[in-house]
Order: structure tokens, then sequence, then C-alpha cells
């Protein structure tokens, strides 16, 4: 009997061992979820669960901000694609969730039937929207226009509704609303003046 339980110990022991070997050559890895309200890439961004805080007094811009954006307002009431292709191509501007290189191209591709100015007027209603600042004092701290962008289209009042209406069409509100997220144009500027996208779409 000692015999066979010795036989058995001599088979189940290098089983043993080498199950051991094997597990302790498995690579582990900690994922880390993105912090909470941050946009997984530039441009993206969910709703906060708390009421942001909508800003429309222009004097609370950093003054690189401010002078960002009366540029941007330049080159778009200009009525020149081109000028407002130049400005973006100083810090390459995200247009664009595709892999579109060309901006007025693009534009252009979206709107037809202007040949692509509408978006000069969109950019322009969108930049004379409130505004929040997302991610403050982090590296993604942000200013981003319109506000809407933090908020849930349930839970604007009416006012904000007339505002939203500005930009965007009652059916365009009716697709974001089921979608959960406003999803047409924003634009954002780091508070060191740096334009970091000009975007619609998810």
């Amino acid at each position: 009997m000692r015999l066979g339980i010795r036989l058995v110990l001599l088979i189940i022991a290098p089983l043993a061992v080498g199950g051991a070997w094997a597990q302790s050559n498995i690579r582990t890895e900690t994922i880390k979820p993105p912090s909470a309200g941050a946009p997984a890439k530039p441009g993206r961004f969910t709703p906060s669960s708390t009421p942001p805080e909508i800003v429309t007094d222009l004097s609370r811009l950093p003054v690189p901000v401010a002078r960002m954006r009366e540029r941007i307002l330049g080159a778009a009431r200009s009525g020149d694609l081109q000028k407002l292709a130049a400005l973006m191509n100083e810090s390459k501007v995200m247009f664009s969730f595709t892999d579109e290189k060309d901006p007025v191209a693009f534009w252009k591709a979206n709107y037809p039937d202007s040949e692509g100015v509408e978006v000069l007027s969109i950019l322009i209603t969108v930049l004379e929207a409130g505004f929040v600042r997302v991610d403050e004092g982090t590296p993604q701290d942000i200013y981003v226009w319109p506000y809407f962008v933090a908020m849930s289209l349930r839970a604007l009042t009416a006012p904000q509704k007339v505002e939203l209406f500005r930009i965007i069409t009652g059916a365009d509100y009716k697709d974001m609303t089921a979608f959960g997220a406003y999803s047409f144009y924003r634009l954002g500027i780091t508070p060191n003046g740096t334009w970091q996208f000009f975007v619609t779409g998810d």
C-alpha cells in the first residue's frame, strides 16, 4: 500500500511543479478606466451627472483663449475657408473623426450646396454660445463651446432649448436625445490658447 502511495506522489509532484512554473510566468496587466467626466478622445464628451457651470462672460476667459477665439471668429467671418484652414494648420486642429487630411475638402463634401461655407456660419454660432470648462486642473483642461456638450439634453430649460435650436434642428434634437448626448459641432481651446478641435459626430 505504501508503495502505491509513493508512486502516486511521484506522478503528482512533477505536475504540481509544472503547474506552479506555468503560473509564475503569466503576465498580468492592470487596466485603468478613464477618469470620470474625461472624454475618451479629444472632442468626445459625456454629459455630466451634475449641472456644469455655464459661462457667458467672455472676460472670464484667459487672455490666450480669448485671443484664439477672436482669431477663429475673424477667419470664419471672412467667408474664406482657406483662411480658417490656415489657422487650423498652426496647431493641427482635429476637424474630423475620419482620416481626411484636408479640412476644406471635408467641409465642401459635407456641405456641397454652399461649397462648404455653411460650416463657417455654424462655427460662428457655436462660438457665440455659452461655454464650459472641462477637466479643470488636469492635463485635459479645456474650454469648450457650446456648453451643451456637458449637459443632458433632456434637462435643458425652455430658454436653453431656444439657444440649442440656433445650432441644431428639431430632428437633430430628437436623434441626440435618443443618443444621450449633444453630438453636433463643438470647439475646444486649451488654457494656453491652443485650438484643439472643431468636430461633429461621435
